[in-house]
């Protein structure tokens, strides 16, 4: 497969939480990445043999081992391999030790399109550009997102958000002018899934929207609707 005339690059994603494992494939191949998905380090080797990916997402704690000694033996069959390390471990002798060997270390829960930047990230310091997928920018009205570059300009006039930011306005924009309940950004953007994480998370939401009202609003007219006791959504453009 190729997009625009450039190979895109194959990622393995080694993780042991199928629902984790199809959010990250779903959001990868989105992006124009080829993927390969595997549950344990068993089966992250059979498939490396049959085909050497550009880059490795790897859950530290695996069923059959850990993921810091996959990373290892992957890194050794494939020493431009880009590793970004995915774990629920955030003390610090555990991030200096991955990244001794490793490019990235990621905490869940995490933001998936924070994923997917800092995956991009790491392979444009580790792999030729024609790895890269590319895609077209995102258009609302005048605003424009770039998922490249992760950068956002409203009226030709640049728009500096946060990573959780840029992803709490693309769900917006890919949902055109639809109303988008709170309890769905909070799925999508947050990954949160039980019901009173969600109500708990509900004044996360309210609180990015705000920020993003802050700077949308001062390149242009008001942007971003609320619907009271439902959610989210942007005006209507002509």
């Amino acid at each position: 497969m190729t997009v625009n005339g450039a190979t895109p690059a194959t990622v393995l994603v080694v993780e042991d939480e199928p629902s984790i494992a199809d959010v990250l494939a779903i959001a990868l191949r989105y992006h124009r990445f080829e993927v390969m998905t595997a549950g344990t380090v068993r089966q992250a080797l059979a498939l490396t043999e049959r085909t050497g990916p550009d880059a490795a997402l790897l859950d530290i704690m695996l069923p059959d081992g850990d993921g810091r000694a996959l990373g290892r033996e992957l890194r050794a069959r494939r020493p431009d391999l880009a590793l970004v390390f995915l774990t629920a471990r955030d003390a610090p002798a555990e991030v200096v030790g991955a990244l001794g060997f490793g490019d990235d270390y990621i905490t869940k829960p995490f933001n998936i399109d924070e994923v997917v930047a800092r995956l991009q990230a790491v392979l444009r310091r580790t792999r030729p550009a024609d790895v890269l997928p590319q895609r077209p920018p995102l258009t609302y009205g005048d605003l424009e997102l770039d998922d490249v570059t992760y950068t956002v300009h409203r009226d030709g006039r640049a728009v500096q958000l946060t990573p959780t930011e840029y992803a709490l306005l693309r769900f917006l924009v890919r949902n055109g002018g639809r109303i988008v309940p709170k309890e769905q950004l909070l799925r999508h953007v947050w990954q949160y899934e039980h019901a009173a994480t969600a109500t708990a998370g509900s004044t996360v939401v309210e609180t990015y929207i705000s920020y993003l009202r802050r700077k949308l609003d001062a390149l242009g007219p008001p942007l971003i609707m609320t619907r009271r006791g439902v959610g989210y959504g942007l005006a209507a453009v002509g």
